[in-house]
């Protein structure tokens, strides 16, 4: 049984392949996946409407938009997110200071073990 069973995650993914894949490793792992976003007006609504217990946050989505406000809205709201990019934690901006950072492309073993430290606050730079 995975420490993630039954635990609520939106995941915030503009890449539908992306995005199917993560909810199938998060089936697996026992989590329930409450919504999908592709940008960030859906995102701030499936926050609000369903209060997931943590966040997996794509940080570059579709027509150049970047996942700030939601961070920022996670932040202000106590609710744990890991940031999937392709960038280092130092290159990202301030609003994701409070995220886990999950370097891409990454292993199912190694979003597991993100979205744990994020529920245990425990911030990673990489």
């Amino acid at each position: 049984m995975s420490a993630l069973q039954g635990l609520r995650i939106l995941v915030v993914e503009n890449d539908e392949m992306s995005a199917s894949l993560l909810d199938m490793q998060l089936v697996q792992l026992g989590a329930v996946v409450v919504g999908m976003a592709g940008g960030v007006t859906e995102a701030v609504q499936l926050v609000k409407d369903h209060a997931p217990q943590v966040v997996l946050l794509d940080y570059r989505l579709a027509n150049n938009e970047t996942s700030d406000p939601v961070a920022e809205l996670l932040t202000a709201r106590g609710i744990p997110f890991v940031v999937a990019t392709g960038m280092a934690a130092h290159q990202l901006p301030e609003a994701f200071r409070a995220g886990v950072v999950l370097v891409k492309p990454y292993l199912g073993k190694e979003l597991e073990t993100a979205l744990l430290k994020a529920l245990l606050g425990n911030p990673v730079a990489s």
